[in-house]
């Protein structure tokens, strides 16, 4: 399966976002990650939907929208993304989360399913008819800047071979938190496919956008 890197915005300089989505186009970046978050599901509060509806307006770049908060299903009509984007819920925000997924498949749209640090990969069990993408939270979710935690490959690997064991070999898994240059390595030996790039490895002191990306390619 091939590697592929998203770009998270939300470490991006918002005040040039244009520009910026130009210069991410052109060094080859396959995904802009967006974080929506709510400040109950997450103690923070980030980008919102006319944002995304703007990006989605300005490129056709795909779009991997990441939503931590409560109850997404009620905000899913929200966006105007297609085939291509993919949308991505937490197994923890919502009782009946299978609904979600399907309702976010039945828009045209890829559905992925993430996973906090502390939350079992059994949780993808029953889910995978649902999902186009599995998401593994390297860090819990709601800032930027925090330290990889310390079962990030140990889990990684289990969600691999939980895919496997299933017959779902075509499910990527994404990785997000602290995704460095040594931390993507690692976690693309242990199955990861898609590697979300903030501050740690994408929007990086010294280095163009353009050059991170090709340093991180090198590594995977």
């Amino acid at each position: 399966m091939n590697k592929l890197l998203s770009a998270s915005l939300m470490c991006a300089d918002l005040t040039k976002i244009e520009e910026s989505v130009v210069e991410l186009k052109n060094a080859g970046i396959d995904y802009l990650h967006i974080d929506i978050m709510d400040g109950s599901f997450v103690p923070n509060i980030t980008l919102g939907f006319d944002f995304v509806n703007a990006i989605k307006s300005i490129t056709d770049v795909p779009l991997d929208v990441h939503m931590m908060v409560n109850e997404p299903s009620r905000f899913i009509d929200r966006m105007n993304l297609g085939k291509e984007d993919i949308i991505c819920v937490h197994y923890e925000s919502d009782v009946h989360i299978h609904r979600t997924l399907a309702q976010i498949k039945d828009k045209g749209i890829k559905a992925g399913l993430a996973v906090n640090p502390q939350t079992a990969v059994e949780s993808f069990r029953y889910l995978t008819d649902y999902m186009d993408m599995a998401l593994v939270m390297t860090v819990s979710p709601g800032f930027a800047g925090q330290k990889i935690f310390a079962g990030a490959e140990r889990k990684t690997n289990d969600t691999r071979e939980l895919l496997n064991e299933l017959g779902c070999t075509e499910i990527p898994i994404e990785v997000d938190g602290n995704i460095s240059l040594e931390n993507g390595r690692k976690l693309s030996k242990c199955g990861a496919d898609i590697f979300v790039l903030g501050t740690s490895g994408l929007f990086v002191k010294d280095k163009s956008i353009k050059q991170a990306s090709e340093d991180f390619r090198k590594v995977l």
